[in-house]
């Protein structure tokens, strides 16, 4: 008896951690909290692409390619004598990078950058395909592209391994800066 109750706890403890090693579902609208977590494995009506297709996309140069990762600005009323070193953000080699646009709620202003980044990357063209990422397990890119489904891109591609993905097939990477805002 024991013997079966043992076996019944292993099978329910490995059950368990396969249920939470498989990928969550989508959504209905956007991921408002916790974005560093495991992100769905599809976005619907978006193509879901691997390191191998963004990096044949990108070397081809048919697509722009969009960075939704957060910047951390300086913070407002540090002492004079603290020095303040931003954290470097390497991205994939001409990317765009919109930061802040991957939340799951967006101000105003934020929302006007999103659509004017949109709009150069793409130069004004809402079926130039457009490819968004981050790092590896983060929501920011899947919101970001969800958000440009419903802006009316109709070739959205999100690359969820993102620069981490990239960066261990050893691709090229660049320090980037963020878009201008107004």
């Amino acid at each position: 008896m024991h013997a079966l109750v043992a076996l019944a706890t292993i099978a329910f403890a490995a059950s368990a951690r396969a249920e939470s090693a498989s990928p969550p579902s989508e959504p209905e609208g956007y991921r408002m909290e916790n974005y560093r977590a495991p992100a769905p494995a599809t976005l619907k009506g978006a193509a879901v692409i691997d390191t191998a297709t963004a990096f044949d996309l990108w070397r081809a140069k048919t697509a722009a390619f969009i960075d939704a990762l957060p910047h951390a600005p300086k913070p407002e009323g540090l002492p004079k004598n603290v020095v303040w070193r931003e954290q470097p953000r390497f991205d994939v080699p001409g990317s765009v990078w919109l930061p802040d646009t991957g939340y799951g709620a967006l101000s105003e202003t934020t929302e006007r950058y999103l659509i004017k980044g949109l709009a150069k990357a793409s130069g004004g063209d809402t079926s130039r395909p457009l490819v968004f990422y981050c790092l590896a397990n983060c929501w920011m890119s899947w919101n970001a592209a969800k958000r440009a489904l419903k802006l009316g891109y109709t070739h959205v591609l999100w690359y969820p391994e993102g620069t981490d993905g990239w960066a261990a097939a050893k691709h090229p990477l660049e320090e980037a800066k963020p878009e201008p805002r107004e």
